[in-house]
């Protein structure tokens, strides 16, 4: 026989591995008792139940999540490829990734990360000194032997002999903070408990602002806190004697507080807000012992901030009658709005300004990506930065006295590198490139815009391997955000280049409800307009199907958080658009979202169910949890949580997960993998990160059809 024969045969028979169709694995989901619970809303009842989920506190809940993961996880172990993946992630994973240096007292700190360490290690310099002489400072892999308790801030007193850090255990957003004397590396007063949502900044060398909740009574994980607070520590002296400076009145309940002391120790700024979008601004003359609050902007209508200050001369970002963001100054004197001078006006573009040295650098977004201006203090332009590609650049910081900053610059097929930058000449010089297994060369992202539901425009970066054949047979993964003022800014991951390595296709639209192009981008995707964002997500759905990137048969949705949200209301609308279903951490309850944790601060981009008949019956409309109809063939679908969340609690997951496998119709599995001593995803330790991703894309992969991986199927085909 002819040898091209063979191999047309070879290529044929392992092609045939991934078309056929294969017995799919019976899956016998454990059983979820229902209850009677019903909730009436505006005079509709609606049952709920798997309430009983909602109480992590109980055996039953444990017992359910310990059965859940060994359906879960027997699944998953039968997947022929999914240790391929592992080892491949940990492959392309174990570089050396460090972070940019920064001064503080006698010395330079860098954060670094060997390779497959669980946690970045943060070392030091004698400041002039040879970096190779570093030290390890602070190593957060020694908190606990499996790495799931993180490391979060860190802060240091003005002279740096002092650093206060806060730590998460099992991914949680409760905070311990430690305070430590940098010379002896020595643990120095008790530990301050029961921090959450708080920043550190130091009043001097004396002590450090923070800010926190009452402890809620019940479980900590799922209990609804609501009532915000500024808090001053002493460094040596109890937590108990710990002064409350902002916040704690019953007369007005705030969720959201921080402070921050600017760089001269003069100011202290106290942003105040009932949601995460806008905020109260308040300052405080530090060197007047006498001085109280004095009102910048005493309601909620913008996002506004102090970026810089020059003595008593403000410096504030604000999108306040400027959706997309402006700066302003203005005499601490007399600061409100009306005598505001605009001295970088608001441009069609997104702003998001920084400081350092003596400069203002005003980074904008334009369809999503960077372009950086440096200003100087009296507003004229000194340049236009030359950034090093199309992509994502950010880290325009530093102190007053610096010349140099560095910064990074990354998109979807550049690992992040580190530039240095000098601020007198704007000369940029590679600091560190990262050396990875991973050649940028063979890859292409490209941006298009495609048209939503309503006629509106929406972009969307699409990355894959050059060469592409557009044959609808590319298994892709269709990302989303869409809410929180939050934008999706071409960027690095080694999961998604293991993905793409598969000849995956990987997809990032721009939806509505995100920052991209600012605030009325934003409000277009929030409370009765929520719909526009499954709309934009479906709609790039269907233009990568009509233009043969991928097929039904062949895309894979994910998100999390609030993305997990976007991934649950798409496929319960449209559940024959995709093949795969992956919610990840996802507010899928959205009668109830505002009842746990911190959820009612949310309500500016969802509203809530009792907030009026129309907003309920809007909510009820597209809610994950409430949407899932029997006699439906859902997509094969993991969801994903973890037991710690106590941002979106899991039981968000846990019910939806329920109502998928009490009503599934077909073959396609709805399985939920709950990671233990995890929570949102911050801080999760290298190794359960790889873990997760490997079960996440062999499940993919699997329910695409595939047997073997594809980048091996090529391989074959070649030889």
């Amino acid at each position: 026989m002819k040898k091209s024969i063979i191999l047309l045969l070879i290529g044929l028979s392992i092609i045939a591995c991934k078309e056929e169709k294969k017995e799919p694995i019976a899956v016998n989901y454990p059983e979820t008792n229902q209850v009677d619970t019903v909730t009436t809303y505006f005079g509709t009842e609606v049952k709920d139940p798997y309430r009983w989920l909602e109480d992590d506190m109980s055996d039953e809940t444990g017992d359910w999540v310990k059965r859940q993961n060994e359906v879960t996880f027997g699944y998953l172990d039968t997947i022929p490829f999914r240790e391929d993946l592992k080892q491949r992630l940990e492959t392309l994973w174990n570089y050396e990734k460090v972070g940019a240096p920064f001064k503080e007292g006698d010395y330079t700190y860098f954060r670094k990360n060997d390779g497959l360490q669980n946690q970045y290690v943060i070392y030091r310099y004698q400041t002039g000194a040879d970096p190779s002489t570093a030290e390890i400072f602070l190593d957060p892999n020694t908190f606990k032997e499996d790495g799931t308790i993180s490391l979060g801030g860190l802060s240091f007193s003005d002279n740096g002999k002092t650093a206060a850090y806060s730590i998460s255990e099992g991914g949680s957003d409760w905070r311990k903070v430690l305070v430590m004397d940098t010379e002896t590396k020595e643990i120095v007063e008790d530990t301050l408990i029961d921090v959450k949502f708080s920043g550190l900044s130091w009043k001097g060398n004396e002590g450090f602002y923070y800010s926190s909740y009452d402890k809620p009574k019940g479980s900590e994980l799922s209990a609804k806190t609501d009532q915000h607070k500024l808090y001053y520590h002493k460094v040596g002296t109890p937590q108990s004697e710990d002064e409350l400076i902002f916040g704690g009145t019953e007369a007005e309940k705030h969720r959201y507080v921080g402070g921050y002391v600017t760089e001269d120790n003069k100011y202290l700024v106290v942003t105040a807000s009932i949601s995460t979008s806008g905020n109260k601004l308040f300052i405080k003359d530090l060197e007047d012992p006498s001085a109280g609050f004095v009102t910048v902007l005493d309601h909620t209508d913008s996002d506004t901030y102090v970026i810089e200050n020059e003595g008593s001369k403000l410096y504030l970002a604000t999108n306040l009658n400027a959706p997309n963001q402006k700066i302003v100054t203005v005499d601490a004197s007399n600061p409100t709005s009306e005598n505001w001078v605009d001295f970088i006006p608001e441009t069609e573009n997104v702003l998001s300004p920084s400081s350092g040295g003596k400069y203002i650098f005003a980074e904008y977004m334009v369809d999503a990506v960077s372009k950086v201006f440096q200003y100087d203090m009296e507003g004229n332009m000194v340049r236009e930065i030359e950034l090093p590609g199309v992509g994502s650049a950010g880290g325009f910081g530093a102190k007053k006295d610096e010349t140099e900053l560095y910064y990074s610059f990354t998109n979807y097929v550049t690992p992040g590198s580190i530039y240095k930058f000098d601020m007198e000449s704007g000369n940029s010089e590679l600091y560190r490139k990262p050396e990875i297994d991973f050649n940028p060369e063979n890859y292409e992202s490209n941006q298009v815009f495609y048209t939503s539901k309503d006629g509106t425009k929406v972009p969307m970066i699409i990355t894959h391997k050059k060469g592409l054949t557009l044959d609808g047979k590319n298994p892709t993964i269709l990302y989303g955000y869409g809410g929180f003022n939050i934008s999706l800014t071409p960027g690095f991951s080694i999961t998604n280049a293991v993905w793409m390595e598969q000849g995956g296709v990987y997809a990032v639209p721009n939806l509505r409800g995100g920052g991209e192009y600012g605030k009325d981008w934003h409000n277009a995707g929030t409370k009765m307009q929520k719909q526009n964002v499954f709309d934009d997500f479906i709609a790039a759905a269907e233009y990568l199907i009509e233009n043969k990137y991928t097929s039904s048969d062949y895309l894979a949705i994910r998100g999390g958080s609030n993305g997990g949200l976007l991934v649950g209301a798409t496929m319960t609308q449209r559940p024959d658009l995709m093949k795969v279903a992956l919610p990840a951490v996802g507010v899928l309850d959205m009668l109830r979202y505002h009842t746990f944790t911190a959820g009612a601060g949310w309500a500016y981009d969802y509203g809530t169910a009792e907030e009026s008949k129309e907003m309920f019956e809007y909510l009820k409309g597209y809610s994950p949890v409430h949407n899932v109809k029997e006699g439906v063939e859902y997509p094969a679908t993991l969801i994903t949580t973890g037991d710690h969340d106590d941002r979106v609690v899991p039981a968000h997951s846990f019910k939806f997960a329920a109502e998928l496998q009490s009503k599934q119709t077909g073959t396609n599995p709805t399985l939920i993998r709950i990671e233990t001593d995890a929570g949102h995803g911050a801080g999760t330790p290298v190794s359960k990160t790889i873990e997760q991703y490997a079960d996440i894309f062999g499940f993919t992969l699997y329910n695409m059809g595939y047997e073997v991986l594809p980048e091996k199927v090529n391989e074959k085909i070649k030889e």
